[in-house]
């Protein structure tokens, strides 16, 4: 593997680079850029995303290309819940709106397994969608990298 596709922090985690990692992860998927977050993910990667089942790069971009192209104003934030030397499990929340206008929040868990390059060779979500009225939305910052003066997940009652 080229060093070119390393992503530190690598394991073994400790809390800081586990905290490290996730906001690293956080900041990929609100770029809404399928090819740019694939590269976190080994070329063989293994996903369970509700009932998908994607494996490999080529694949995950497909998935996510077609998830932003439903999911529309997509704001996802992340939280660490557990780790150990090369595992990280996390907690999440998102909002977006459907092509109606339409307002939901995901919520959902992952878990997540790292090569000793720091690429993640397996993710498993199970995600819930709750429908939201516009007014109840509480991700509002412009599309792209949550802020960090920006509540997570906790600070929110999420």
């Amino acid at each position: 593997m080229a060093d070119s596709e390393a992503r530190p922090p690598f394991p073994p985690f400790t809390r800081e680079t586990a905290i490290q990692k996730v906001r690293m992860a956080e900041d990929g998927w609100n770029s809404r850029d399928p090819a740019r977050v694939a590269l976190a993910y080994t070329v063989d990667s293994r996903w369970r995303n509700r009932a998908e089942f994607p494996r490999g790069r080529e694949q995950i971009v497909e998935f996510l290309t077609r998830k932003w192209q439903r999911e529309l104003d997509y704001r996802l934030i992340k939280a660490l819940w557990a780790f150990t030397e090369n595992r990280i499990a996390v907690r999440f929340a998102y909002e977006w709106r459907d092509d109606s206008g339409n307002w939901f929040r995901s919520y959902g868990n992952e878990n997540w397994a790292f090569d000793a390059q720091g690429l993640m060779t397996e993710r498993h979500a199970s995600i819930n969608d709750s429908r939201i009225t516009e007014s109840e939305r509480l991700f509002r910052w412009p599309q792209g990298r949550r802020p960090d003066e920006h509540p997570g997940l906790s600070e929110l009652g999420l």
